[in-house]
């Protein structure tokens, strides 16, 4: 498998993901009266045993993005099984969901974003708008992972 094809497979699961995510999200646009009266009313389910595994597979820590922006993701202390993602000023409570293919998703439990992490990079998504918030954000063991990607690619 060669570098191309390695980039447009990740990208073509993100893709799907993504279309999958905003399916999901898909609603009504709230005044920002209600907004505020739903963001303080989530009520966040006990996390399910899936819920817990795929929470010990997410990528911790800092994830170096494009334009010179980050991606910080800790669990979260109140919510086991969740974790805390934060860009920019905004933190977001997120649910990790291991898809069948591997991607780790982080669902925001308020249904305004989508982090998605693939083998060689990561990118967050604003699932009421469809737009990307950051791209090419890249975790330490995601830079190994393609390190080694491009060197299985060299030898064959």
């Amino acid at each position: 498998m060669n570098k191309t094809s390695i980039r447009a497979a990740g990208l073509a699961i993100a893709v799907l993901l993504v279309c999958a995510g905003l399916a999901q999200a898909q609603s009504s646009p709230a005044k920002k009266k209600d907004k505020a009266t739903a963001a303080s009313q989530t009520v966040v389910a006990q996390a399910s045993p899936e819920q817990l595994a795929a929470a010990d597979m997410v990528l911790l820590g800092t994830s170096q993005c494009e334009f010179n922006q980050s991606v910080d993701v800790t669990r979260s202390e109140k919510h086991p099984g969740y974790v805390d993602l934060r860009h920019g000023k905004r933190t977001y409570l997120m649910k990790p969901l291991l898809s069948s293919t591997g991607a780790m998703r982080l669902e925001d439990v308020r249904g305004e974003a989508l982090y998605i992490q693939i083998a060689n990079k990561s990118m967050l998504l604003n699932t009421r708008t469809g737009q990307r918030m950051v791209d090419e954000c890249v975790h330490e063991r995601q830079r190994a992972a393609s390190g080694s990607m491009r060197a299985a690619a060299l030898i064959n």
